[in-house]
């Protein structure tokens, strides 16, 4: 377990590479000497803008990551990827990996590609997503790609951590309405429809301006943040008559011929003019600072709960054992545990 502390500190936020490496390391290994670190980086954070890339899997996110990377390094500014990866049943790691993505920036000191796997995380992002954003935000960076797993319908999570959420879909997945049942659409800022040279690009567009149209039609909607169990949820205005309402674009883009991604980085641009010009930046960072203290304060909680019920009841797998026996009732555990913590 590698050791850190304040000069660590020093050297991500001058840009150490290696030592921002190692940092992400063993904040994914949940090593305690990282998260100290990351509390000594914590105030140096709060310039980047996280852009979130999420959609279903073989849409072509690591693409469209690829292109945005060098358009932005075009414009002179530095970025971060956080590329989520499944997690490989043999070794914990990510499957896929920087290895073999994205290779034209690897040697661009301007860069700083992470993969990592989900360990078994649902909501498309990995455990310590969140934390490495943070790294990358205090190492500098201006711009923070994270592109998601890909799992589908409830990959949401992303929304909690990003400023602007693009939601990349493709033409020909088989299903004429999925964009109007697709939950995971309803947090998208800008939508990109990749691929857009296959045929059924156009209706693609136009189910999803149907989608927009019928949002539209749900502007009495009350706007909720964080629902009772802490889970994001859109709570930015429904109605076009609000001057704060976003429409989002859908931009068509072929990121393998390099097509559409330059107005797709366009489109985030706007949404980010969008969120400032209205004050709505300041209630995501809100947002995001909700959604990470919650995060930390549960994982936190579990942890010294689980600590407590391994001293009093027994190692949890024996305790499993005992439930799934029916030797032992789990809500009395439970209510029983809850209340030693309470006191």
């Amino acid at each position: 377990m590698a050791l850190h502390d304040g000069s660590t500190a020093d050297r991500v936020a001058a840009g150490d590479l290696r030592a921002a490496a190692r940092l992400m390391r063993d904040l994914d290994d949940q090593a305690p000497s990282a998260r100290a670190t990351l509390r000594a980086l914590f105030p140096r954070t709060g310039r980047a803008y996280v852009v979130g890339l999420t959609g279903a899997p073989g849409a072509g996110k690591s693409s469209l990551t690829d292109r945005l990377i060098a358009g932005y390094r075009r414009q002179g500014r530095t970025v971060g990827v956080v590329a989520v990866d499944p997690t490989s049943p043999f070794s914990g790691g990510a499957i896929l990996g920087d290895r073999i993505r994205m290779q034209d920036h690897a040697l661009d000191e301007g860069v700083f590609i992470r993969s990592m796997a989900t360990r078994g995380n649902l909501g498309g992002l990995s455990r310590a997503t969140a934390d490495v954003v943070t790294v990358m935000d205090a190492m500098g960076k201006d711009v923070i790609l994270v592109e998601t797993v890909g799992v589908g319908q409830d990959e949401i999570e992303v929304a909690a951590l990003a400023h602007t959420v693009v939601v990349v879909t493709v033409p020909g997945l088989g299903d004429d309405v999925q964009a109007i049942k697709a939950g995971v659409l309803e947090i998208a800022d800008v939508f990109a429809v990749n691929k857009a040279d296959r045929e059924g690009a156009d209706r693609t567009v136009r189910d999803l301006q149907m989608m927009l149209e019928l949002r539209r039609s749900t502007a009495t909607r009350p706007p909720p943040d964080h629902d009772e169990l802490h889970r994001f949820q859109a709570g930015e205005p429904w109605s076009p008559e609000d001057a704060r309402f976003w429409e989002p674009p859908i931009v068509k883009t072929v990121a393998t011929r390099d097509e559409g991604v330059a107005d797709l980085a366009g489109a985030v641009e706007a949404h980010r003019a969008h969120l400032e010009s209205t004050g709505m930046r300041a209630e995501r960072e809100t947002g995001r600072a909700r959604a990470a203290f919650v995060a930390l304060l549960r994982d936190r909680l579990l942890a010294g709960a689980l600590a407590r019920l391994a001293g009093e009841q027994g190692h949890l797998d024996e305790i499993a054992s005992r439930i799934a026996a029916r030797q032992a009732d789990p809500y009395a555990l439970v209510e029983e545990l809850a209340a030693r913590l309470r006191g």
